[in-house]
């Protein structure tokens, strides 16, 4: 007779059958009754909705929503595309989120069908679904992204609400970005006697610098008899103006971002009190608060790290041959790699307080830090040589954000522009903050963005002489939270204000 584990391990093979055909919205039928409540009630996977599962990781604690958010956008389409067949679309608005790269989950999916419907579909940690009666866009206007089926970026453009483009800025500018001629929007406008849509989006395009477009549109619906209004659908003028070099809409997310959030960020942070003319007695106040940082910046992560394990470490005198259980191996293994990659940022610091361009060490240096952070680990053979190569090359996600961080090709356009704008950046109080928050926004790497952050803040802290700055385990909860606002709300003020109160208290 077959053990429990056994049988568990029966059941194992099932989902993994299903895993290898890419599917993450399992149904009912996927899995007979035996294996669907072994596997639930190991918490291999989990319930969604009546007949719908996902798959999750026995480890995670009760609550946690990581599974779902990863599993949002797939989830969804499966089950949309159960219900409706080809018969449905996003919402205008959504897909212009999706092409200019935002995708974060919303709280309210809205879509649009052609059956009868209008009902909502609750879904875990209060998200869900609204599927509405009403047109959808013709098979030229549709296109499909990673399985959401949405309205091309011309026809979403036009069929937006009006008001779309003063609630979410930033979206409809990095999409406005993508649009390289006038003639992607003219043919649509003409065919469908827009006159009023062709005067906002007239309007748009001359909010972003984009002329010539607002020109074209203006002249040519003129020119078909059209009788055209430019109208300004923005609130405020663009914060940047876009050329026609830019095909990569994250870049165009990020650079919005940044220059959107610089004021506010101002308007919060103490002012920079200036390089220290004491280099070296700032190093040795980095080098005082070194314990402190780790234990803090560590334990954030999950780790579990006493400062008797972290002092052994930076004397030299911790074994690894004397961690061998599983999980005190892997927590020592964090604190001798978070002492080489404090030593590398201490480094870094040390250029910066010479005068060399912040942006231009970071650019430079993070890489070091990244391998010097792990490369303990690899050391050990817990991960492969090939792990320290750069930046990821799969996707990740942060436990329990509605974020999600940027595609692996995404990522590679965007960290390039990230640190041009870190080095253009002339107030450190910028660097600070938004150098931390875009930083872990993109996410570019597998594992330890979240101490890469913390060691970026810090280096951009002493390029306007201000203290060596930690993050309290204490405060954790609330450094997440103000981090989630930037992400999914687009609002710095919670994040700026937090790091400014911390540095407010390590000032002299």
């Amino acid at each position: 007779m077959a053990t429990p584990s056994e049988k568990l391990a029966d059941s194992l093979q099932e989902l993994q059958k299903l895993q290898e055909k890419a599917l993450v919205a399992i149904r009912s039928q996927d899995l007979s009754r035996t294996h669907r409540e072994r596997l639930q009630k190991a918490g291999f996977i989990q319930s969604v909705i009546k007949g719908w599962y996902i798959p999750a990781r026995p480890d995670e604690t009760a609550g946690e929503s990581t599974a779902w958010y990863a599993a949002f956008w797939p989830f969804c389409a499966a089950y949309l595309n159960s219900r409706f067949g080809d018969s449905w679309s996003l919402s205008p608005e959504q897909s212009l989120a999706i092409h200019a790269g935002n995708w974060t989950v919303p709280k309210q999916l809205l879509v649009r069908a052609l059956t009868p419907t209008n009902n909502v579909t609750a879904l875990p940690y209060g998200t869900s679904l609204l599927d509405i009666r009403a047109s959808l866009p013709t098979a030229s206007d549709t296109v499909t992204l990673d399985g959401q089926r949405l309205f091309s970026l011309p026809s979403a453009l036009i069929a937006c609400a009006p008001d779309y483009f003063r609630r979410n800025a930033t979206d409809a500018r990095a999409a406005l970005s993508l649009i390289r001629d006038a003639s992607e929007v003219l043919e649509p406008l003409l065919e469908g006697g827009h006159s009023t849509i062709a005067g906002r989006l007239a309007g748009a395009f001359r909010n972003i610098g984009k002329d010539p477009i607002a020109d074209a549109i203006i002249d040519t619906m003129r020119a078909a008899s059209y009788t055209v209004k430019e109208t300004d659908p923005f609130d405020e003028p663009s914060p940047m103006a876009f050329s026609n070099r830019e095909r990569s809409p994250y870049v165009s997310r990020i650079q919005l971002t940044w220059k959107t959030m610089r004021q506010a960020v101002l308007d919060e942070f103490p002012p920079a009190p200036g390089i220290a003319n004491d280099k070296q007695a700032y190093l040795e106040q980095v080098d005082d608060i070194y314990v402190t940082d780790a234990y803090n910046s560590l334990s954030i992560e999950g780790y579990r790290v006493s400062a008797n394990l972290i002092e052994k470490v930076r004397s030299g005198d911790w074994n690894p041959e004397d961690d061998q259980e599983d999980r005190q191996h892997r927590d020592a293994l964090a604190a001798r790699g978070y002492w080489l990659a404090f030593q590398s940022v201490k480094s870094s610091i040390e250029k910066i307080l010479g005068g060399a361009n912040p942006g231009e060490v970071v650019e430079r240096d993070h890489g070091a830090w990244y391998r010097e952070l792990f490369a303990p680990s690899v050391t050990a053979g817990i991960l492969k040589p090939a792990d320290l190569a750069g930046y990821r090359n799969g996707p990740v996600y942060i436990r329990r954000s509605m974020h999600t961080p940027l595609n692996r090709d995404a990522l590679r356009d965007a960290m390039p522009a990230f640190l041009e704008l870190l080095s253009a950046e002339t107030e450190p109080a910028v660097r600070v903050v938004l150098g931390h928050f875009i930083f872990v926004y993109i996410h570019p790497y597998m594992d330890g963005n979240g101490r890469m952050g913390r060691f970026l803040m810090n280096a951009m802290l002493a390029s306007g002489g201000y203290p060596w700055t930690v993050i309290p385990l204490q405060r954790r909860d609330d450094y997440m939270a103000a981090l989630e606002s930037a992400s999914v709300d687009g609002d710095i003020g919670p994040f700026a204000r937090f790091l400014a109160e911390l540095v407010r208290e390590a000032l002299p």
